[in-house]
């Protein structure tokens, strides 16, 4: 199983070394740009889930692509 924790800067090495210290985990941290990309992915597929049960409205590819 993977959890993603989002920790205090202040306590994050004090927890990342408490995790190290688990034989049965492995710790790895995600750096700043990981990090923000995981948050926009997520946030994308909720907005998909909200449009798909009919919450939110979304919009035709075609009119996404020509604003590109």
């Amino acid at each position: 199983m993977k959890v993603l924790l989002d920790i205090k800067e202040n306590k994050a090495e004090f927890v990342m070394e408490l995790l190290r210290s688990l034989s049965f985990v492995k710790a790895t941290p995600l750096t700043d740009a990981k990090a923000k990309a995981l948050s926009d992915l997520r946030e994308a597929v909720e907005e998909m889930k909200l449009i798909k049960a009919g919450k939110k409205h979304g919009r035709p590819a075609r009119e996404l692509l020509e604003e590109l």
